[in-house]
């Protein structure tokens, strides 16, 4: 779920909600997705605690995605188009119950969204 406008006024871009922690499984699909609203996507930056393998990079539609493992991002990850264009989504975990994801999901969206990650989540 992307923020409408686009216009990158709030701290998100909008929200994903994958349907497991297994990132090979799950990544393809989602930049797959944003590619289709956002352009080609270069790069994305990971929490490595929130997934179960850490590879480098993944192939997507034939393209070489880079993957960048920070600590301490939890519940976000960092999409790049290319230099210095980068969106930032709310990650909420696979195991959310439904209600719980779609508000945290609506929050991110929101239109100059401020609340952080753990609030978002909190439902």
């Amino acid at each position: 779920m992307l923020e409408p406008t686009m216009s990158r006024d709030g701290m998100f871009d909008g929200a994903w909600w994958p349907r497991s922690t297994h990132l090979l499984a799950e990544l393809p699909d989602l930049i797959t997705a944003l590619g289709a609203h956002l352009g080609r996507i270069v790069r994305v930056g990971l929490d490595t605690a929130s997934w179960r393998e850490a590879p480098r990079s993944v192939v997507v539609n034939g393209l070489m995605i880079r993957i960048g493992w920070f600590a301490g991002s939890d519940a976000t990850i960092s999409i790049t188009r290319g230099f210095q264009d980068h969106f930032l989504l709310l990650v909420v975990p696979p195991r959310t119950d439904a209600r719980t994801a779609s508000s945290a999901m609506a929050g991110a969206a929101a239109t100059g969204n401020h609340t952080p990650a753990a609030e978002l989540l909190l439902g």
